[in-house]
């Protein structure tokens, strides 16, 4: 299962938009490779960490960069169909049990020359399995992690597909192959591990030499499998916090050992919330051949200042908020490409159940099905349909609404969930419906508490209209909008919540993470054992099953007033008419996943 990356500005789910062919890593014409090209990039927030399967670092942000910087197993073209990488092979074994083996390549290895192995993979295991987990959570009120103590070990991660993982991972004698037994069958295995922007994770040798004072690679490595192996609390606990939180930073750090990756671009500069500049490594030994020799990513969270940037020259290419203005404003611009289109993006609107706030069945008495009222009250005065027609039709004028939480509209299965999961009873706003079921309830104007990017032009036009219709019904809306509100997920402050999801990749899977009681994603604290039945169902199940387990899935989470999809994000790529094979897909990682077919007149 492949989580969903938060996306600051634009996300992206399942469609993808075909705009150029894709040759594999190290294909193509690679004569005069790099030679002193140098791109500029311009995105809408800053990098902070390196390990990407946190729920810290599970970013957007974060994952354009990795991907340039640690290869991988395998990664989705613009047809959004598995391709191998470059680390290695990743093969079925078995069926019954689930057995799946990776094998690393004879090349394979860490900017430092240690081998990329299997040690790293079974960390990445470990770390997103919950097993060695001594506490179902280490988080502080405002959903930070907290540094494990000598008892504790907490790993700040959790992964449907690893945990299906029971069984230690068998790995040969030189360290190149690992085999994974699953303990049921598991529809996306292939996409488990090694995709993409996520590698195979943190370099383990590098955790080793940080949580636990080992120097040397290889004794570093047999140090993170023997604590692994013998469950050593004192050791894990020490791994676990370096896991967690060692990678993070936020401008350049002075520890080199930090900047360890696998992949052909290693990182030079980084001024904090400003860029990151990245050069092509002279150590690296794979096999990707890169045009570009330096990619700088320019930070600027307001998209008419990116517009202004590739106008100025300072940045070749951007994939800002896509606003009326901003398209008009890029239309203009003499020597630039405009490529539009939907990028599948899940914007959504959230509740939070365990905060005491008004949708909490807590400050309702203890009774869920008065909160349960509340909170479908408030989703009957959600305008989603004039949302459309006054945000996203001026750029896309045959938008519709989004009536799917987990399928982007026209691939092959939308159609019937959205005949089946109930969403049609929220297709127009009704405000004395709302009303009548705030009086069954026994509430009075009830404070609401919306949380959102106050400084996205968007998101404000959003938060306006909402607010406007709910305050009609007897809602009282207070803004607690915030521009660092990725941060803040998760931590009890507000009731509703206005954001998108980044996908990684296509499994049938992804929803876990999002609905399943205690999950990384599951923001809001919903728990429905229903749900998490069908969950369980869903990731064994075979190809003829998935349309009536997932319409179930949606019809659950609508009669629970989960929450609602409100619309697919319009796509603007906005490029220099110098920069070739320039496109975009509708996973992580977006806009940079072709990099090795960049090239600059």
């Amino acid at each position: 299962m492949k989580k969903r990356f938060l996306a600051a500005g634009a996300s992206v789910a399942a469609a993808a938009m075909v705009l150029t062919a894709c040759t594999p890593p190290g294909g193509g014409d690679d004569e005069g490779s790099s030679n002193d090209t140098a791109l500029n990039i311009g995105w809408n927030e800053s990098f902070r960490s390196m390990n990407t399967l946190t729920a810290t670092g599970n970013a957007a942000s974060n994952a354009l960069l990795t991907y340039l910087m640690n290869d991988s197993f395998k990664h989705y073209d613009d047809e959004l169909e598995l391709q191998d990488g470059t680390l290695g092979e990743v093969e079925q074994v078995s069926e019954d049990p689930l057995k799946v083996k990776y094998t690393f390549n004879d090349d394979a290895k860490w900017s430092d020359g240690t081998p990329v192995d299997a040690t790293d993979l079974a960390l990445t295991w470990a770390g997103q399995s919950t097993h060695f987990n001594t506490v179902e959570s280490n988080n502080n009120d405002d959903g930070s992690v907290k540094e494990n103590d000598e008892k504790t070990v907490y790993f700040d991660s959790s992964n449907i597909g690893s945990q299906l993982i029971k069984d230690f991972p068998e790995i040969s004698d030189d360290g190149k192959e690992v085999t994974l037994t699953y303990s049921k069958p598991y529809a996306d295995w292939e996409d488990e591990f090694g995709v993409g922007p996520d590698g195979v994770g943190v370099p383990a040798h590098i955790v080793a030499k940080k949580a636990l004072g080992v120097d040397d690679p290889e004794e570093g490595k047999k140090a993170i499998i023997d604590a692994l192996k013998d469950k050593d609390t004192e050791k894990l606990s020490k791994i676990s916090n370096t896991w967690n939180t060692g990678f993070d930073f936020t401008s350049m750090p002075k520890d080199e050992d930090l900047l360890v990756h696998s992949g052909p671009y290693k990182m030079t500069k980084f001024e904090e919330g400003q860029y990151v500049t990245l050069e092509l490594d002279d150590n690296y030994s794979g096999s990707i051949k890169p045009k570009i020799k330096t990619v700088t990513v320019r930070y600027n969270g307001d998209p008419m200042a990116m517009v202004q940037a590739i106008e100025n020259g300072e940045v070749d290419l951007t994939q800002p908020q896509a606003t009326s203005d901003v398209l008009s404003a890029a239309e203009d611009i003499d020597g630039v490409k405009v490529d539009t289109g939907d990028d599948a993006t899940y914007e959504h609107v959230d509740f939070t159940f365990d905060n005491k706030g008004p949708f909490d069945p807590e400050a309702n008495g203890g009774d869920e099905e008065k909160a349960k009222k509340v909170r479908q009250a408030f989703l009957k005065t959600v305008p989603r349909q004039d949302i459309v027609d006054k945000i996203i039709k001026p750029l896309n004028p045959d938008a519709t609404t989004r009536d799917s939480f987990n399928q982007v509209p026209g691939s092959p299965m939308y159609d019937a969930i959205v005949k089946g999961n109930g969403m049609d009873a929220l297709k127009d706003v009704d405000v004395d419906g709302a009303k009548k079921l705030l009086k069954e309830a026994g509430v009075d104007s009830p404070t609401v508490r919306v949380m959102y990017d106050n400084t996205n032009s968007r998101r404000q036009q959003e938060f306006q209209l909402i607010k406007e219709s709910a305050e009609k019904a007897g809602f009282e809306i207070k803004d607690v909008g915030d521009v660092n509100w990725g941060t803040r997920l998760g931590d009890g402050t507000y009731d509703v919540s206005l954001f998108g999801w980044q996908s990684e990749g296509t499994g049938i899977t992804e929803a876990d993470a999002n609905f399943r009681t205690g999950a990384q994603n599951n923001y809001g604290g919903y728990s429905s054992k229903k749900t998490d039945k069908i969950l369980d169902e869903i990731l064994v199940a075979p190809e003829e099953d998935q349309e009536k387990l997932s319409t179930e899935l949606e019809k659950q989470l609508t009669d629970d007033a989960f929450g609602a999809p409100l619309f697919q994000f319009p796509s603007l790529l906005i490029y220099s008419e110098k920069l070739k094979n320039a496109s975009t897909i509708t996973v992580s990682p977006t806009l940079m996943w072709n990099y090795w077919e960049w090239e600059v007149n």
